[in-house]
């Protein structure tokens, strides 16, 4: 987004109110999301617990079949199918920096998992990017996701902790069946951890490779529990 482009939504929210992000009709100031926008979201109702894997609503079991022989997380929580307009307020956070856009998504996270009842982790790690990807991006999306979700949830995010020591390419760029190779050992944990209970936070989890890697790593040093918290799930 331009300077001038920023000034102009400014300006307009100064004059009108703040605007629905989807449809522009009036919506409250902290959301940016009107009541009939956020009632059509692609809501996930019915997720595997340990992955947020998508499930039919009469799943007999709420567990996928690959988590019921070794679950990757602890728990998970997915808000939304990663579907439209989710994949529209996600990448243009990601490649455009919309950055309120963030902050819509962490209050909707925040939302789902304190819905969810669960036992709140001791803290957040954003998936990190590698230097030569913050560089060309600017800012990590899934940190600020977390950044906007440590308050509501009363959790601190510790985006040092964690650490990615290869530049990989993107896991959307590539097969699903390379996607586990392309970030084997591509993490590194800066601390020793002594049983805390850690949250991995993200924008959208596919084929949850990155996520798992990630869940070793935290587990490798020491982490007691291991959850993930994505906005959405494919």
């Amino acid at each position: 987004m331009s300077v001038l482009d920023g000034w102009l939504k400014s300006a307009q929210r100064a004059l009108l109110g703040p605007r629905c992000l989807l449809c522009a009709a009036p919506a409250p100031l902290r959301r940016e999301l009107c009541d009939a926008c956020l009632a059509d979201l692609p809501w996930l109702d019915a997720a595997c617990r340990h992955c947020a894997l998508p499930l039919s609503n009469d799943a007999s079991s709420r567990a996928c079949s690959d988590c019921r022989q070794r679950a990757r997380f602890d728990r998970a929580v997915a808000v939304f199918h990663y579907a439209p307009p989710i994949d529209w307020l996600v990448t243009r956070l990601k490649f455009q920096g919309r950055l309120n856009h963030a902050r819509l998504l962490g209050d909707l996270l925040a939302t789902r998992i304190h819905a969810a009842d669960l036992d709140l982790p001791d803290v957040l790690v954003p998936v990190p990017l590698h230097p030569a990807g913050y560089r060309r991006r600017g800012f990590n999306q899934a940190e600020r996701i977390a950044a906007r979700l440590a308050g509501p949830i009363g959790s601190p995010v510790d985006s040092n902790l964690l650490g990615r020591t290869r530049d990989t390419a993107p896991q959307s760029s590539l097969a699903a069946n390379r996607r586990a190779a392309n970030v084997r050992d591509a993490f590194t944990v800066r601390a020793p951890l002594a049983g805390e209970h850690v949250a991995i936070v993200d924008d959208v989890v596919t084929t949850a490779h990155t996520a798992t890697a990630v869940a070793r790593t935290l587990l490798g040093a020491g982490a007691g529990r291991v959850d993930l918290y994505c906005v959405a799930r494919a």
